[in-house]
């Protein structure tokens, strides 16, 4: 399991106090977080998702976590409960409002002194294809289901966030520069308009489509910044 953790992930947690802790990942997806946490010989690690499909993979992945399968604004535990919480590319898809409920719910559930650590990715440069690929998804997902698929936060806005819940600035850094948006990506990110565009009118969705087409038929866009946020919590 350790050779499969994303440096990403080790990088972000040096220097955090995970062994012995009570920790958990915020929005698990493939459980990168909660394999990184468990590797760092936390004593309990709770992995926390809502799509039953990441919660399969976390459990086959990491048998020694404990995975709940809930809403990230209504975490299945007592106040006061983990000494770490990570959250790695989960405020990306957040939007505004739900970022702020999520926040909230993080805070609630986070022993006094515990740490959080956000990785997450930058708005990319203007003249970025990546950047006009996931405008062309988004655009899509507001026609679609009238939210975003993602939100890219600068680093000090989400510092400003918690900030207003108690937390405290410890230090923030740079995991990626640049970013390796790979020809897969693109591809990966091509089809995810596609099935947004299930849900739009043919002639306003194959446009933007045709669009997506041809920026990611131009190969990968290495660019950007994915960027590590700690905080300690002194509530």
């Amino acid at each position: 399991m350790t050779d499969s953790i994303p440096d990403t992930v080790t990088n972000a947690l040096e220097a955090v106090p995970v062994e012995d802790a009570t920790a958990l990942e915020a929005g698990a997806g493939v459980g990168n977080g909660t394999a990184g946490l468990l590797a760092a010989d936390a004593e309990t690690v709770y992995s926390v998702t809502d799509e039953v499909d990441h919660a399969e993979t976390v459990r086959e992945r990491c048998p020694a976590a404990t995975v709940l399968q809930a809403d990230l604004g209504a975490i299945p535990l007592p106040d006061d409960t983990v000494d770490v919480v990570v959250a790695h590319g989960l405020f990306n898809v957040l939007p505004n409002e739900t970022a702020a409920a999520v926040a909230a719910e993080l805070t609630r559930v986070a022993a006094p002194g515990g740490w959080l650590v956000i990785d997450d990715y930058g708005p990319h440069p203007s003249d970025s294809r990546i950047r006009r690929l996931f405008a062309v998804e988004n655009a899509l997902a507001e026609l679609a289901a009238a939210r975003p698929a993602y939100v890219f936060y600068p680093a000090d806005e989400l510092r400003t966030l918690f900030e207003g819940h108690g937390w405290t600035h410890e230090r923030t850094t740079t995991l990626l520069d640049p970013v390796p948006w790979t020809q897969g990506h693109m591809d990966a990110h091509v089809d995810a308009a596609r099935r947004a565009a299930t849900g739009v009118p043919d002639e306003v969705a194959d446009p933007l489509l045709r669009r997506a087409e041809r920026l990611a038929a131009e190969g990968a866009d290495p660019t950007g910044r994915m960027y590590s946020l700690a905080l300690r919590h002194e509530a």
